[in-house]
């Protein structure tokens, strides 16, 4: 067939056409990402201690088997499910979250009941480590003394204090609801995450915190720690949670581990989270300084605080975390371009069909993005890329629909009615005349998708995706501004960068629509 010389020529589409496929590859690429030789996954939570735990059983693991942490990985519900799925294979806990949270057994249960609970899901409870990290209620000394303040049942006659608590706490078994009803207290709390809670308080914001017994930030504020007089909160002797093939499977590297049971001290873990969170150590380095020694004892001088804003920017993790970052951004918004793109055309020739893939996709952005990573855990079976990539491309998914379904309708009708009356059939006249003219909007929606997926990827890093999420989970629990701005700004720079390549490629689409014209 020959096309009327009128008529856009075909560069467009196939120019289209050759986008998606890259992005698809890039989306597979993405996905390889998750594969791994048989190696030890350790988790953690996100907070100083477990970081610094887990560096400690990776690092003891590693000198007898391949080893590999996975950071960071949000809360108790979602590593406990990484657990459950085999993504990772332990991590460190604590008897009264373990029993208390996730197994929902009595108070006081014993590591045998607690075992006897998890052998079911394939799981076990062991190498006590030596310390407990109960949760406790601080305030600022002066104000303990003005009001006398020194165990929580003290609290009931001060409703006009502010309470500060951490996201978890808040909701726990054996957080706040329990406490509250337990001591009669009728304060509203605030929720704060727990890396900036202290400053909060020192700052005046909030009269009460809750904190960790071992948290070294305890003694540099000068907190009063608030006894649990009505001893409400059980024991939490930490250990480690493991899958019940892990001995079998690294019968030395669990040797070396079970190596590690009474040999952390509370002196020991308070020394070691004051080493990363005031003396600026890194996690990798603290762990390391205490299995050298055996005991964590004062933090190691002689240890490299970590580097400035620049230093921090340009580190080795640098090429890493952006690989794994664009991995992510492209392989989402590819896949979501081959799937949103048919959806779109499909919503411009069905209008009620339109109607409900536009609701349906309207939808999925007010989920919230955490929610949406912990949903999808359980779900895929997995932490990692895929949870991560599949958040992302369910996000992208919008701008992309919507705009594709907008550039169609666009389109002037006479273009249409011309083309048909040249004999096109409608898969032509969709090739050769609607998406040539719709393309630069819909690829201002793609464009829309890939930037927005840049700032939304950080959150990958709170399932062990990776990308410069991990650098603002760690700061975020640090409450460190040198590792929250070399988080930031790269992702800034990066979508500012994939914007430019988009703006580029409109501009070489339209001088060659121009040309193409001309000719």
């Amino acid at each position: 067939m020959t096309l009327h010389p009128g008529c856009p020529r075909r560069t467009e589409p196939w120019l289209a056409l050759l986008l998606c496929r890259a992005l698809a590859c890039l989306s597979l690429l993405g996905m390889a990402c998750t594969a791994h030789a048989d190696t030890m996954r350790v988790g953690s939570k996100r907070f100083t201690e477990s970081y610094i735990l887990g560096e400690v059983l990776t690092q003891t693991a590693a000198a007898h088997a391949s080893a590999q942490h996975t950071p960071g990985l949000g809360n108790t519900a979602i590593v406990f499910e990484a657990l459950k799925a085999g993504s990772i294979d332990l991590y460190p806990d604590y008897t009264g979250t373990v029993s208390s949270e996730i197994l929902k057994l009595p108070a006081g249960a014993s590591l045998a009941q607690i075992n006897q609970a998890l052998a079911p899901l394939g799981l076990a409870a062991g190498i006590p480590l030596g310390f407990e990290n109960t949760y406790a209620l601080a305030v600022e000394e002066h104000k303990a003394r003005q009001l006398g303040l020194a165990a929580l049942g003290d609290l009931a006659a001060q409703p006009q204090l502010r309470l500060g608590l951490s996201h978890e706490f808040l909701g726990r078994v054996d957080g706040w609801p329990g406490l509250a009803k337990r001591y009669g207290l009728r304060q509203r709390p605030l929720g704060l995450d727990h890396g900036v809670a202290y400053e909060a308080l020192a700052s005046g914001q909030v009269d009460a915190i809750d904190i960790y017994s071992t948290d070294a930030k305890i003694r540099k504020y000068g907190l009063r720690v608030l006894t649990d007089d009505q001893h409400y909160f059980p024991r939490y002797d930490a250990v480690v949670l493991y899958r019940l093939d892990l001995p079998q499977r690294f019968p030395a590297a669990w040797q070396a581990l079970t190596g590690l049971a009474g040999k952390v001290s509370a002196a020991d873990m308070i020394a070691m989270n004051a080493a990363a969170e005031l003396d600026g150590q890194s996690f990798a380095t603290v762990a390391r300084a205490f299995l050298a020694r055996g005991s964590a004892g004062a933090p190691d001088a002689s240890a490299g605080a970590r580097a400035g804003l620049a230093g921090t920017l340009f580190g080795r993790d640098t090429v890493r975390l952006t690989w794994r970052h664009l991995a992510l951004v492209l392989g989402a918004v590819g896949a979501a371009t081959l799937l949103g793109v048919p959806l779109g055309i499909v919503a411009a020739r069905r209008q009620r069909l339109g109607q409900v893939l536009m609701a349906a996709v309207s939808v999925l952005q007010t989920v919230p993005s955490l929610a949406l990573l912990a949903m999808l855990i359980p779900l895929l079976g997995r932490i990692g890329v895929w949870p991560a990539m599949v958040a992302l491309f369910l996000y992208a998914l919008l701008p992309i629909v919507r705009n594709t379904l907008t550039g169609l309708q666009q389109v002037p009708s006479g273009m249409r009615e011309a083309a048909r009356a040249l004999g096109f059939t409608p898969r032509q006249v969709l090739r050769y005349v609607e998406l040539p003219l719709s393309m630069p909007v819909l690829l201002a929606g793609i464009k829309t998708a890939a930037i927005i997926s840049v700032g939304t990827a950080t959150i990958a890093a709170f399932v062990g995706a990776g990308g410069y999420g991990e650098r603002i989970a760690t700061g975020l629990a640090l409450n460190d501004h040198v590792l929250l701005m070399a988080g930031a700004i790269p992702a800034a720079v990066l979508a500012l960068l994939v914007q430019a390549g988009f703006e580029l490629g409109e501009w070489y689409l339209g001088r060659h629509a121009r040309g193409g014209a001309a000719a």
